[in-house]
């Protein structure tokens, strides 16, 4: 008898792990080419300006089964885009970007929300100048699937959060440049 019942138990444990497999989390790398995260605010009540940063990199972990996720992004403070040369090197400086002492910001996601099978919301740890502030982005399109050209699964999302320049000890000219700044970002990563 004790023979059977082990022989069972074996079969039992057999067919568990003969199952399908459990897909497991897919890591994805930034394309620089695609990924731009942009800002936007009031500049003395006669516009809404927007810029961007050029040169992004860092990795988004997917699990579609699991429905989780992460995502890591270093922004390189001095590709900054503006417009204007001139501009450029102005927010550069001390009062604003302080690139010279903080040449990078990033984001640490802490969690990712779903709506069915898509990300809804991604919560994490927005680091400017130093000073790291909770932020929640919210996504308004989320896409994974094999990339036309590249032939790799890639995926690509935009999100948007809105902060406070002052949050992070750039509030000059607040509040006649508006001290809200909305953060957008487009993302583009292919899996490695």
């Amino acid at each position: 008898m004790k023979t059977i019942a082990k022989l069972g138990s074996t079969l039992v444990l057999a067919a568990a792990f003969s199952g399908p497999a459990l897909a497991a989390p897919e890591t994805y790398t930034i394309d620089n080419n695609h990924t731009f995260p942009r800002f936007s605010y009031n500049h003395l009540g006669f516009s809404q300006q927007v810029s961007r940063f050029n040169t992004t990199t860092g990795k988004v972990v997917f699990d579609r089964e699991a429905k989780t996720g992460s995502v890591d992004l270093t922004i390189d403070m001095k590709s900054v885009d503006t417009g204007s040369k001139l501009f450029d090197e102005h927010i550069q400086a001390e009062d604003f970007l302080h690139t010279a002492k903080f040449p990078t910001a990033t984001f640490k996601s802490t969690k990712v929300s779903f709506n069915g099978d898509k990300p809804a919301s991604i919560e994490g740890d927005l680091t400017l100048k130093g000073i790291t502030k909770k932020v929640v982005l919210t996504v308004t399109s989320f896409q994974a699937a094999p990339h036309p050209i590249v032939k790799k699964d890639a995926l690509g999302a935009n999100a948007h959060t809105t902060v406070k320049r002052s949050d992070f000890k750039m509030d000059k000219y607040a509040p006649a440049v508006s001290d809200e700044i909305r953060i957008d970002i487009a993302i583009e990563a292919v899996r490695q």
